[in-house]
């Protein structure tokens, strides 16, 4: 077993307890992890404050290397870190060749952002005096990392945090944390002691903690509205900054004038990539009426032939879900719709022959409507629902008709249509023609319910900075406004 990272050392929770990680392909035990409590939290927080009063010292240029160092030790290792997170996580080898990735990717772009960030000066009101901004980091910085990309949502959170200057307390997901530990013990190592720390246990026992502790003045959390409400509530009574990016109600609509078999790839793969537990899955999809035959013949067909599986294996397509908790609400969701007059056109239960292992089959759904959980609530499983619209407009109103605004797609070629898309859709990303990729330059985060964080970009790091104005007249004689009048 390995401890938790603590002040540079791997140490056992103070209770001694444990918890054990499963694979969730084959139920299997993978190891065991520290369970901690408050006791470990606060033993966590008070590494990293007295780390912080050294680290916001530090040079960017020394930053930025520290943080290059690290890509350059993920990428090291990248083989490694792929398979473990396959085992712990689920989904097939190639999407967490992918994270690894881009978890290296968003280490190197803050490296550089470290580098060059600090403030702007400002015109004076007159020749005596000199205004600048500083822009100075929070102190610890709790980054609190769900299952489904446990490195890639950890280095959204924890890169921008270390190139702003502030020190990190990693808290991974119940689910995932064996790659999080591997990671502090190979690319984190050459931080000075408490400045990356990592606590495990669940999040009622260790992370809440945390959130109400004074000297952790900055939470960045990614998970479920309700998880991120309850942050948000405990985070309140001392005005702490939140960074929360929430759930999500994914629309993708299929213009009138887009190719129906290119469509439906594109649509199966937002859909159910990670067997659909992204934040940004697609969850509802809007077709016109006259399109719908071919394209739900053509999604039926394409869904039909993927192959489900654990993650390790090369012919695997998709993997299972993480818990069976995941998978029961996915059956909630799809029988709650048949309840209404849903259809399952395929998919709409367990794999038969798959008897170990979180696995529920693609599904693709019709006849719905937005009375329906699966139209409303975050399901974050592999069922797609379908349904229909008559106009443009319409179309737009039923992707707007949520409580989530966190993306959402279009297929078209029509100039016109996609601007009226991403000009009227209330969203944080637009993808048209190409969904759920990413860039490290452009914000992501959402509107509505789900949430109020901003990550990559200038932005991911504007989240982890305070603003400063300095006011300095060089001229110390008194003013002429000042009293008597």
């Amino acid at each position: 077993m390995k401890g938790m990272y603590i002040n540079g050392r791997f140490i056992p929770a103070e209770s001694g307890e444990t918890m054990t990680i499963l694979n969730p392909a084959t139920e299997e035990a993978l190891e065991c992890v520290p369970h901690g409590r408050e006791a470990d939290a606060h033993k966590a927080v008070a590494a990293a404050h007295e780390a912080f009063k050294r680290w916001r010292q530090v040079p960017g240029l020394e930053r930025c290397d520290m943080l290059h160092e690290a890509a350059h030790k993920i990428k090291a290792h990248s083989d490694e870190l792929a398979q473990l997170l396959t085992l712990e996580e689920g989904k097939p080898l190639p999407e967490n060749e992918e994270e690894i990735e881009w978890t290296i990717g968003t280490f190197d772009y803050y490296a550089e952002m470290a580098r060059t960030h600090r403030g702007r000066v400002l015109a004076p009101a007159v020749n005596s005096q000199f205004n600048f901004v500083l822009k100075e980091p929070y102190g610890v910085a709790l980054c609190i990392v769900p299952f489904n990309f446990p490195l890639l949502l950890m280095a959204w959170k924890v890169a921008p945090a270390l190139a702003a200057g502030n020190t990190v307390i990693i808290k991974p997901a119940e689910k995932t944390p064996l790659t999080t530990l591997r990671l502090a013990e190979i690319a984190f190592d050459h931080f000075p002691p408490g400045v990356v720390n990592v606590v495990t246990g669940e999040g009622a026992l260790v992370a809440e903690p945390m959130v109400k502790h004074p000297q952790v003045p900055v939470i960045a959390f990614t998970g479920s509205t309700a998880v991120g409400q309850r942050i948000a509530s405990l985070a309140a009574a001392r005005i702490k900054h939140t960074h929360l990016e929430l759930g999500g109600k994914d629309a993708f609509v299929i213009a009138p004038d887009a190719d129906v078999e290119m469509a439906v790839e594109a649509v199966a793969y937002a859909a159910l990539i990670n067997a659909g537990q992204v934040c940004t899955s697609t969850e509802r999809v809007y077709v016109p009426e006259p399109m719908m035959k071919p394209f739900v013949e053509g999604l039926v067909d394409f869904v039909s032939g993927l192959r489900l599986g654990p993650g390790v294996e090369p012919t695997t397509d998709m993997g299972p879900l993480a818990d069976p908790k995941y998978r029961a609400k996915v059956e909630d969701h799809v029988a709650d719709a048949l309840s209404q007059g849903a259809k399952v056109l395929v998919g709409g239960k367990r794999p038969s022959h798959l008897d170990r292992g979180f696995y529920y089959e693609p599904t693709v759904l019709t006849n719905v409507n937005h009375q329906m959980l699966c139209m409303r609530q975050e399901t974050f499983g592999p069922i797609i629902p379908v349904m229909g619209y008559k106009t443009f407009d319409e179309a737009i109103d039923l992707v707007n008709d949520s409580d989530y605004g966190l993306g959402a797609c279009l297929r078209t070629n029509d100039a016109r249509l996609a601007k009226r898309f991403f000009e009227d859709v209330q969203a944080g990303t637009i993808w048209i023609n190409d969904p759920l990729t990413d860039n490290y330059g452009g914000p992501f985060g959402g509107f509505k319910m789900s949430g109020n964080a901003r990550e990559l970009g200038e932005e991911g790091l504007a989240s982890f900075l305070e603003t400063k104005h300095v006011h300095w007249d060089f001229d110390d004689t008194p003013k002429d406004y000042w009293y008597p009048y």
